[in-house]
């Protein structure tokens, strides 16, 4: 009850825009609900179509079957690759095993995987600055093994070696921090003078877009909620953001994952939300607060966007 009381009273509430969904998101949701209408359930999915919880729940409720492997999905059946690509051995296997495949990669993310097989093609040793944990960098290395080398921080930057110094080139994970991952490519320019870039930043717009949005109001801001999921990249480098800008942040799934004690003190709190979390959870998580005292809410807005990415032809 104490809690409770110290966390009620009047606040106002800054959302940042854009935020939740990008484009490429969309775009793989769609796909898996346009498979299950014309194919009908179940449908396969290889990995989180998209990195949420709750976009993978209700895709479950459609139909919707997620697996691990292609090797769990029945011969014959049609599988969905996920919006973060995939290495080319996942598209051997299914290929082996006939099914039926539709590709959702984010076309940002096939971008990547473009230039990587085109440097890697030359014979330049590639540096791809990114998490080696994450599903787009493990497929982005799948597409030349021997020749790209994973750079995730700038310690690394600093220690990596090319059999030739003339001949190297980097790329760079969609979903990093901005700062960062320029602060990484940085080193590695000064490092190796004939280093070749992307004709176009790699980090796609929706990453760039939600970094610039939430820095706008987290210096005004005695707390930044960041609505996305643990395992969602992008979601977790806006808390990042945030807190260099020297705010407090927190990742919540959902409004039940806030904590009453963030908000003891916390009259102005700034929310956004990742580019693969549902905008209906930010709106949840205001009506949460307006529960707690009077809000009033404000947007500010980087930006408008307006790309929507074509749909594969299998289900288009």
């Amino acid at each position: 009850m104490r809690q409770w009381a110290a966390a009620t009273g009047p606040r106002d509430v800054l959302l940042a825009a854009p935020r939740s969904f990008c484009a490429g998101v969309e775009r793989a949701i769609e796909v898996v609900e346009r498979a299950l209408e014309t194919r009908g359930a179940p449908v396969y999915v290889r990995r989180q179509i998209v990195h949420n919880a709750h976009v993978v729940r209700r895709l479950s409720d459609l139909g919707a079957v997620f697996v691990e492997e292609v090797d769990e999905v029945p011969p014959g059946a049609t599988v969905v690759l996920a919006a973060h690509g995939v290495a080319p051995i996942v598209r051997s296997d299914a290929s082996d095993r006939s099914l039926d495949v539709i590709d959702a990669t984010c076309p940002l993310v096939t971008k990547v995987h473009t230039e990587v097989k085109r440097y890697a093609g030359r014979g330049d040793t590639v540096f791809l600055i990114g998490h080696g944990d994450h599903e787009e960098v493990v497929g982005t290395l799948g597409e030349a093994p021997s020749q790209v080398v994973l750079v995730e921080d700038v310690a690394a930057a600093g220690r990596v070696t090319a059999p030739d110094p003339r001949r190297v080139a980097y790329a760079m994970q969609t979903t990093l921090a901005v700062d960062e991952a320029e602060e990484i490519a940085s080193v590695l320019r000064e490092r190796f003078p004939a280093l070749h870039g992307p004709r176009r930043e790699d980090i796609c717009y929706a990453t760039t877009n939600r970094q610039q949005a939430v820095r706008a109001i987290a210096r005004g801001c005695d707390l930044v909620l960041v609505v996305g999921s643990v395992n969602s990249s992008n979601s977790l480098r806006l808390v990042e953001v945030a807190e260099r800008e020297g705010t407090e942040a927190h990742l919540v799934e959902d409004l039940s994952e806030v904590d009453l004690a963030w908000l003891e003190n916390a009259r102005t709190v700034g929310i956004t939300a990742g580019a693969s979390a549902p905008p209906n959870l930010v709106d949840e998580v205001v009506a949460g607060l307006a529960g707690l005292g009077p809000v009033t809410v404000r947007e500010t807005s980087v930006g408008d966007e307006n790309i929507r990415f074509t749909l594969p032809k299998e289900v288009s």
